[in-house]
């Protein structure tokens, strides 16, 4: 049995919880080393305080998840059947009706809550899962952080296919299509979130969508991209400039990148998560700037791309080695010009490590 997997069983025995009922598809992962996104379907962890964790997966799926890293046992239904009845049965049969079921409350939805209800009145459903693991994966393994470089890697691969592909009339969902197909070609298996490719004045919404809007000379060329890579994300943003930019786009890229490594160059531990949004808040709005950064500095990055903490005001917990999150300050005013520079990074013993390395400053291409 793995580390966390350890870890939650000691949790429920420790709480006198019977069993817990994992729903996340990361989570899933996280516990058990098998990933699937199971659309509507259902895909289930179970895992007893005292009898073997068991997968419940859809039928099509039972082949590859008994060929993953899991060494449990798995079952699963076809569509043809009700999954809540064949889930009470091997609840049943492999550790008995539950007194209580912690499960995720942010993740399980209301009409599954209820199937489960129906079929297991007496079971108390009220402990939440999500607290404990949140607290779980706040600091990631040696092992993790490798990875994690090896897909902030593939994120820097995606930066210079995309920067390649800029040019005069190119459409911005043009430059995503290559970024993607490219990074498909190269063995990479998915995207972290929507890419995002944002020419000019689109790219002063801060979560725009890339369109048919075209590149066009002397505009910036906001780029903000991540993969999955061996179930862990990445996530960065670079803002270069097809031809020469204007001095008013040099001035606000400029701002964002001294706030962003200002930000950067406080992380290590024992520093609050506030401290660190307010370095980078601090020096924007010392330029006058301040009402058009308007998104936390950052979020928790692993086998999702947004995880906990959030660093942003108000949030005052210490930051430890092991942590791994993003800053990625910004300046977007509407109608006019819109810049973000953003790395993930692994908070060390003294600092902090950031798993992208492509360079920040200004890049203009011809």
């Amino acid at each position: 049995m793995n580390q966390q997997l350890t870890i939650l069983r000691n949790w429920l025995q420790d709480n006198q919880i019977d069993l817990a009922y994992i729903t996340d598809p990361s989570h899933i992962h996280y516990f058990s080393g098998f990933h699937s996104e199971p659309h509507e379907r259902i895909l289930a962890l179970f895992v007893p305080k005292d009898a073997e964790p068991f997968l419940f997966v859809p039928a099509l799926e039972i082949e590859e998840a008994q060929n993953s890293d899991w060494a449990f046992q798995v079952s699963g239904y076809l569509d043809s059947q009700n999954p809540w009845d064949l889930i009470q049965e091997a609840i049943k049969k492999n550790s008995g009706v539950p007194n209580k079921m912690a499960i995720e409350k942010n993740s399980l939805t209301v009409d599954r809550l209820d199937a489960l209800k129906q079929r297991m009145p007496q079971t108390d459903f009220s402990t939440d899962l999500t607290q404990l693991i949140q607290q779980m994966q706040l600091k990631k393994s040696t092992a993790e952080k490798e990875i994690m470089l090896e897909a902030g890697h593939w994120a820097d691969v995606a930066f210079e296919i995309g920067f390649k592909a800029i040019k005069a009339g190119a459409m911005e969902q043009e430059i995503v299509a290559e970024i993607e197909y490219q990074l498909k070609r190269k063995g990479v298996p998915s995207m972290s979130f929507d890419t995002l490719v944002l020419a000019g004045k689109n790219a002063a919404n801060p979560h725009g969508t890339p369109g048919e809007n075209q590149v066009k000379p002397n505009e910036l060329v906001l780029f903000d991209l991540g993969v999955v890579w061996k179930g862990y994300c990445s996530d960065a943003t670079r803002t270069v400039s097809f031809k020469e930019p204007t001095d008013f786009q040099r001035k606000i890229h400029a701002i964002v990148l001294e706030a962003q490594l200002a930000a950067t160059k406080a992380v290590k531990p024992g520093v609050k998560a506030s401290k660190i949004d307010k370095i980078a808040r601090d020096v924007i709005s010392s330029y006058g700037y301040g009402e058009y950064f308007n998104h936390r500095l950052g979020h928790g990055i692993g086998t999702t791309v947004h995880e906990f903490p959030s660093i942003v005001e108000g949030n005052d917990m210490t930051l430890e080695a092991g942590m791994c999150f993003s800053i990625e300050p910004g300046i977007y005013i509407p109608d006019q010009v819109g810049v973000r520079v953003e790395d993930c990074l692994y908070v060390t013993k003294d600092g902090c490590e950031n798993f992208t390395k492509t360079p920040k400053e200004l890049q203009i291409f011809d």
